[in-house]
Parts: C-alpha cells; structure tokens; sequence
C-alpha cells in the first residue's frame, strides 16, 4: 500500500498522480484542506519570483499550466485577471529588473510599464515601475482539493504521529503544518499567521497588485488580491503564530509555542531580524499602520475601506541555523518520502510536485 499522510492540495494531488496505484490519503481533519489550501488568497501564481532552476521556479511554471487545464476540464472556478508588481521608489528598481530577468529565465510573460500604462492597467495605482504579468490568476483551490479528492481514497479523521503505524509499503509524508513531526526532521515548521482584511471599496482594484518583495524574506507583502467568489482582500502581514493551527493572537498551543520558541533555528532568526518582526507585530494590531503600508500601492484606500477579513498559516521550514528554506524540500528515505517545505506557491504548484514524486515513485 501507499499511504499519503495529509489531505491537503499537495498530499490530494501526490495521490492523483499515483492514483493507478490505488494509494490511500490519511487526513487528521474531518473535510480535506482544512488548513493551508482553505486559508490561501486563491492566487494562481506565474512564477516571476523564484530562483530560476530550483523545484518553485520550475513546478510552479508547469503547476500553472497543468492546474488552469484542470480547472477548464472539471470546471472549477478560476479567472486570468494578470497582475502588476509596483516599485513606489528608485531603490526598487533593481529588485523589479531582478524580478524581469528571472521571468525570462523561468519562462513566463512579463512585461516592464511605466506609470501610464500601469494607470490604465489599475487606475488606482501608484509607482514609478511596474512589471506586467497577464498570465496570473485567481482560483478556488478548496474546490480543486474536493475534486482532486473525489478520485482517490480518503480516510479523514485519521491523525498520523508515526509512519510505522500505517504498515505500509511507501509513505509519502505531505502534512503541511505537522510534516516535520511526521518525519521527525532536525528542519522545523515555524507557523507564521498572515492577515487580511477585505476591501469594501472593491472597484479600486481591477486584478492583483503586488510591491516589489524583499529577497530577504519569503514573503511578499501586502498587497491586494480580487477573490475567485468576489471582492478584493488586502494584505497579509506575517506574524508569528502561538499555535502551528492558530488563526487569531487568541489561538494559543502551548506545545506548539514552546517548541518554536525553544528551537535554535528561530532564535538565530529572531536575533537577525527582531526589528522586522516588532513591525509586522504592530502592523498586526495597529491599522492605521496597515494601511499604510497599503496606501503606498493604492493612495486612495481609506481606514473606512477596511473591512474584517480572513487569515491562513504559512508553514515555513526553518534550518537550525535560523535559515529560511527558500525552496521546495522533498526528502528521501527507505519506504518514505517527506515533502518539508511546501509553502506559498505550493498550491499552484500541486499537480506539478505530485507528478514529480509520483516520478520519484515509479522510477
């Protein structure tokens, strides 16, 4: 037997691709996609951003085209609405032409636009750059991990500590936010819990507009993203989460806390980047200061215009030296393979990566 340790869209689409092998997907929660794929912004991602040559720049490319093929072939709702990323200011310019050259590298159609065109693009927009990226999109990928899930067998309300308790043959460990302690990883899950909130002004935004990332962190920033069921969302921050599954600052695991505080790679982490973290904390409770860092996209976007919005967890590996796991981590061992690292664009890249270990498999 092939047993696939979580029901979420990486574990579904890793049986999908063996599913001629008949494997059984074993998930903790009562509904798959519980966590990560129900908690994403619906963003169907080119692949502008990452290393050219590593597992994210390569699967999500081919994730993309694969995961819009299904969607036309199972009719799930998804939408080529392109986005923007903006510079505000001239220190962004050589990160923007970095982001231009790896979206050459990796295959994808972007397009650098001054401000006239980034005006007709989105009216409500501000910079002095931006690249043009048409081929992203937006997508239910609850709706995908339901209909990837109709085709394999799911066995929910399982909760899996140990993979020698399945007996079985091969086991493939994709439990997101858990997937360290399955494999009993020296690399650990350090939860950091993104925040929205939804624009009530919805017509300021046409598709998605993004800032120019920091390459020093995995994470994007703010920005704003119009919804496959409607409305536009902005953000997130990233906060650390007190709990792997915790949703709101109320959400406390004691287990869970202790473990990332005790842990010498966010230690290592938190020295280097402390002042960062007390932002996005205070950004977290302040929304003045949220806003303002929305305002240097959108100038427009009032404290009026923020409505309560949702939130998801990331699960980002964490190297003991404090390194952030920039991309995809897949491990081998006898009888296992352990997917370690699966965050932000995991879920477009689904159908890709199970392919790939589905290679992995049958080679």
């Amino acid at each position: 037997m092939i047993a696939v340790v979580g029901g979420g869209i990486v574990g579904l689409a890793t049986a999908y691709a063996l599913r001629d092998r008949k494997p059984v997907v074993f998930e903790k929660e009562r509904s798959v996609g519980a966590h990560q794929t129900g908690h994403n912004s619906g963003v169907l991602h080119s692949g502008i951003y990452y290393k050219p040559g590593s597992h994210k720049a390569r699967l999500c490319v081919e994730g993309a085209r694969r995961m819009k093929e299904f969607s036309r072939d199972h009719g799930i709702p998804h939408e080529i609405c392109g986005k923007v990323v903006v510079a505000t200011s001239s220190s962004e310019l050589p990160r923007l032409e970095e982001l231009e050259r790896r979206a050459r590298a990796n295959g994808v159609a972007a397009e650098r636009i001054g401000p006239e065109r980034l005006r007709e693009i989105e009216p409500e927009a501000s910079g002095i750059a931006a690249l043009h990226v048409p081929g992203t999109g937006i997508i239910d990928y609850l709706a995908v991990a339901r209909k990837l899930a109709s085709f394999v067998e799911v066995r929910r309300g399982i909760r899996v500590d140990d993979v020698r308790s399945l007996k079985a043959d091969l086991v493939i460990n994709c439990a997101g936010l858990q997937s360290d302690r399955v494999a009993r990883s020296r690399t650990k899950i350090v939860p950091f819990r993104g925040e929205y909130y939804s624009l009530r002004r919805a017509s300021l935004v046409k598709g998605l507009i993004y800032p120019v990332p920091d390459p020093a962190f995995p994470f994007l920033g703010v920005h704003f993203t119009r919804m496959i069921g409607g409305g536009v969302e902005a953000g997130p921050n990233a906060v650390l989460a007190l709990s792997r599954e915790g949703y709101r600052w109320g959400d406390i695991r004691v287990r869970d806390l202790l473990e990332t505080l005790a842990y010498s790679g966010f230690r290592a982490l938190a020295r280097r980047h402390w002042r960062m973290g007390l932002r996005e904390v205070w950004r977290s409770w302040s929304r003045a200061a949220f806003l303002r860092s929305l305002q240097r996209l959108v100038p427009a976007v009032t404290l009026e215009d923020l409505g309560p919005g949702g939130s998801g967890v990331r699960a980002q590996a964490l190297d003991p030296d404090g390194t952030m796991v920039d991309d995809f981590r897949i491990e081998r061992r006898q009888g296992q393979i352990h997917v370690l690292n699966a965050p932000s664009p995991a879920a477009t890249a689904s159908l890709a990566i199970g392919e790939h270990i589905a290679s992995l498999v049958k080679g």
